[in-house]
């Protein structure tokens, strides 16, 4: 039987990320501790936890078919990979970062400065677009420290939260990319694979719709109706239904969760009443 095989990171963040939309879409993956390779009993696929940075050349060279990635590594090592979903979580950003007291006033600063970084290929690149020529100095392991112990006089490096740049005395000045786990392909995939992955996308896009919204039931006097439902999207219209009580009106609906709050403070202003919302676990089209 064809298996498709996809590679996530070994630990960290992205891997518990990973293993939870592959769970929300459904597939359940019998892995023991420190396992390397697992399999589904449910879905036709082979699980391999791999190193972040190995994951690119794994793509290329057809030893997995698929992967989930942060987008920035694919930047770095995998420009030729093509990616078939964006998964929305992981959001982070790579920015270059100076000491505090540096006077920092624009991109051109960095002209001559040594830069200690994890991603040489994408600040010369970034660099070059701009015309800069800068020295850099290729770190594996944590970058923040380089600027206090003179080896650097900036570093270039993923920003999440900000803290760990805050407790480093450092400061971000650049955005060079954002970036977010992603769905990529290798290059090599069969038809008998692609298929399988046509498979997994359709229960991914499912579960990313479902993240992304909330349903919302309501209860609204039917002469405020049309004002309440000229508020409201709908995956094609809302459900209107009526309540027992005479000129009253149930309304069922979908809404997008970053525009709920503002959704909801007008309908509340328009007349709707008993507002229920409920989470979404999957939403197919």
């Amino acid at each position: 039987m064809t298996k498709i095989r996809i590679a996530i990171q070994k630990s960290g963040r992205l891997n518990e990320e990973s293993l939870q939309i592959l769970k929300d879409c459904g597939i359940s993956i019998d892995n023991g501790k420190d396992q390397l390779k697992a399999s589904s009993r449910n879905f036709p696929m082979e699980v391999f936890y791999l190193r972040n940075g190995d994951i690119p050349q794994y793509l290329r060279d057809g030893v997995v078919d698929i992967a989930i990635i942060g987008e920035n590594v694919l930047v770095e090592k995998g420009e030729d990979i093509s990616i078939a979903e964006k998964l929305g979580f992981s959001k982070c950003k790579v920015s270059l970062a100076v000491p505090k007291s540096f006077k920092y006033k624009s991109i051109q600063d960095f002209e001559g400065k040594r830069i200690a970084t994890s991603y040489p290929n994408t600040v010369n690149n970034y660099l070059k677009d701009k015309g800069i020529t800068a020295d850099l100095h290729i770190i594996s392991g944590s970058v923040e420290i380089a600027p206090n112990i003179g080896l650097a006089d900036a570093i270039c490096d993923i920003v999440s939260s900000g803290s760990t740049l805050f407790k480093n005395n450092l400061k971000e000045v650049e955005v060079m990319l954002t970036s977010e786990a992603v769905l990529a392909v290798s290059p090599k995939i069969s038809e008998e694979r692609r298929a399988l992955l046509e498979k997994l996308q359709f229960r991914i896009q499912s579960v990313l719709r479902a993240r992304g919204s909330k349903y919302v039931l309501l209860n609204a006097p039917n002469e405020k109706l049309e004002e309440v439902l000229s508020l409201l999207p709908g995956m094609r219209s809302p459900t209107v239904l009526p309540l027992a009580e005479k000129g009253w009106s149930s309304v069922h609906t979908v809404i997008n969760k970053d525009s709920f709050w503002e959704v909801i403070d007008e309908l509340k202003k328009a007349g709707a009443e008993g507002i229920l919302v409920c989470p979404i676990e999957k939403m197919v089209l």
